[in-house]
């Protein structure tokens, strides 16, 4: 059954994505119409593929849309339709972000960067700040996958290394790195859709988020020199010595200084494209991201003499990996129609009422201070970031709050990136829980609960001194 519904799964999709970006350059109604049928048929068709029991959260939001819709006696099919082609930006993004992982997989450049940079990671601080930085960079590439394959690297130095402490130390800094990516990375999607759903700045947003990332990852290391004193470990001495050996099989000086010159002009490349076209001509970012990836994939090939190759990875992905990305689409169609359905009902009045009366009770207290603990609840429901971040900003956009869009970017983000630290059921918690073996609890409210809410601190001491006195 599962196997006959895969093609008509992968069609529907397809043409989703080919009227997603047909309309998005010449607007037709007809094709929208066309859009929001392929859309519905392909909820339909992954909950069949993967089974009401797998898609229980998608499910669960239309169920929910559905009372709200005829709670509030509104045009069903039209609700449908507009809520089908909701989320239509992301899930062109979603579609093809995952593409940029076939470039990283042609050659071993993380390996060669870090051999070449040995003088700098041959400490225990070192080599931990140097995999923040770093998995923030690969996430660029990767997402959350970014968590897998920097384990795999680091198992490659530390693969002999299993206690609970080494384990903190490889784990805290790919987990902490990825959820500090959530504040910065324009490839992540949660942040793009809130900076662009919220009208903030991309330049400042970026910026702000970088900051933050930097500051996160010194705090990070804080609470891993503090943990490994208390344990009495000496990371340095034993961490030289799985170094030195590894180094005794590393590639030449030089093709090292090759491929980390091919890494950063991949890195730059990428994301100094998206910044000019942007900048220049205002594209939407969701919209202009895809068209980017698929265009700088091209010429990567063309680069490397490969252009068959291009060809033969598009047709792999689109035949056997972009049925993996199912259930996440399917999630992102259920949530644009229960906003939508909100959209039509008094929601936002009574959410701004609800704000008013907390502030008129606690009037030291403002929306900045609550909105990442939305974020954080949330996850705490087993809603993944993106899904979180859809959802939260999707219902912002329609409410008249008095705050700094780039504040708010920053407050919802940071809320995301918390959550990425202590919910013990968002993917890249499960992600690093299926690669180090440890508990999903153990990996994300044990090892980071500390960190998390220092964080929120340093965060909050920011957004509120700027909110009063900057803006």
């Amino acid at each position: 059954m599962q196997t006959c519904v895969e093609r008509p799964l992968k069609v529907t999709l397809f043409l989703y994505a080919f009227f997603h970006f047909t309309t998005t350059f010449f607007p037709n109604d007809l094709l929208l119409l066309f859009m929001a049928i392929s859309g519905i048929a392909f909820f339909i068709f992954t909950s069949i593929h993967l089974s009401i029991s797998k898609c229980k959260l998608p499910f669960t939001i239309f169920i929910i849309s559905f009372i709200v819709m005829v709670s509030a006696k509104m045009n069903i099919l039209e609700t449908l339709q507009n809520g089908a082609i909701e989320m239509r930006h992301i899930i062109g993004l979603l579609i093809v972000v995952p593409l940029i992982s076939y470039v990283l997989q042609e050659e071993p450049y993380i390996e060669d960067v870090m051999g070449l940079f040995y003088r700098f990671i041959n400490t225990g601080k070192k080599f931990y700040f140097t995999l923040l930085l770093f998995t923030q960079i690969i996430a660029y590439f990767l997402l959350f996958g970014s968590i897998t394959m920097m384990y795999q690297f680091v198992q490659i130095v530390l693969h002999e290394k299993t206690s609970e402490n080494w384990e903190y130390f490889k784990g805290t800094a790919l987990l902490r790195a990825f959820g500090l990516s959530t504040l910065w990375v324009v490839s992540i999607p949660s942040f793009v859709y809130a900076v662009e759903t919220l009208n903030a700045s991309l330049w400042l947003s970026i910026f702000q988020g970088f900051i933050f990332a930097i500051c996160g990852s010194f705090l990070a290391m804080v609470f891993m020199s503090i943990r490994m004193k208390r344990a009495k470990m000496d990371i340095t001495t034993e961490l030289q010595l799985e170094l030195q050996r590894l180094l005794k099989t590393a590639e030449s000086h030089d093709v090292q200084v090759k491929k980390t010159i091919e890494f950063s002009l991949l890195f730059v490349s990428l994301f100094g494209t998206i910044f000019l076209l942007h900048g220049l001509f205002h594209f939407q970012l969701m919209v202009l991201i895809p068209l980017v990836i698929i265009g700088w994939m091209f010429f990567f090939y063309v680069w490397k003499g490969k252009l068959r190759k291009f060809f033969a990875v598009i047709k792999d992905y689109a035949s056997n990996k972009v049925v993996g990305q199912s259930y996440q689409l399917s999630l992102m169609i259920s949530v644009g129609v229960l906003i939508n359905a909100l959209h039509g009902t008094n929601f936002s009045t009574m959410f701004m009422k609800g704000l008013h009366a907390i502030q008129a009770t606690f009037p030291f207290i403002n929306f900045l201070y609550i909105l990442p603990f939305i974020v954080i609840l949330l996850g705490f429901c087993g809603l993944g970031p993106l899904t979180v971040m859809v959802l939260v900003a999707g219902i912002l956009q329609s409410m008249p709050l008095p705050y700094p869009p780039e504040l708010m970017v920053l407050a919802i983000t940071s809320g995301s990136a918390i959550s990425i630290f202590i919910s013990p059921i968002v993917m890249p918690v499960i992600v690093l829980s299926a690669s180090n073996g440890l508990g999903m609890l153990t990996n994300g409210i044990k090892f980071n609960w500390k960190f998390a809410l220092s964080f929120y601190v340093m965060i909050q001491l920011y957004i509120q001194v700027m909110y009063q006195f900057v803006y």
